[in-house]
């Protein structure tokens, strides 16, 4: 069992960045691929981006390709998702949550999600 702290949201105007922030504590997670969902109201849970369990591979979801990046320090027990050149459309919840096996883009396949910080993005 894993607890997930999400953090760095807030609100900003389109084309601003942000990094968000996910540490853990209780059992490192340092073995564990990381994913980044998030979820627009009224709106299922979408994939964001996800790093394999050192951080060497990362992989994004085409929306994000291109502005977000996903990093992670291990030493820290934290993950980071920084976002550039942020869109109105980015607006939502964001959480993090692991996995066991990296690639993974379904929900489903994370857990020990956190609370989820709040990402809005003026027009």
């Amino acid at each position: 069992q894993v607890q997930l702290v999400e953090s760095g949201g807030g609100l900003v105007q389109a084309g601003d960045s942000l990094r968000l922030s996910c540490a853990a504590s209780g059992r490192t997670f340092s073995s564990y691929p990381m994913g980044w969902f998030r979820q627009a109201p009224g709106k299922e849970r979408e994939f964001v981006a996800g790093s394999n369990s050192r951080g060497g591979s990362v992989y994004y979801a085409d929306s994000v390709k291109g502005r977000f990046t996903v990093s992670r320090d291990n030493a820290k027990n934290t993950v980071y998702l920084q976002m550039n050149r942020l869109k109105p459309e980015d607006t939502a919840v964001y959480y993090c949550a692991r996995s066991s096996v990296t690639h993974r883009v379904r929900a489903v396949e994370y857990h020990d999600w956190g609370q989820g910080t709040q990402v809005t993005v003026s027009t």
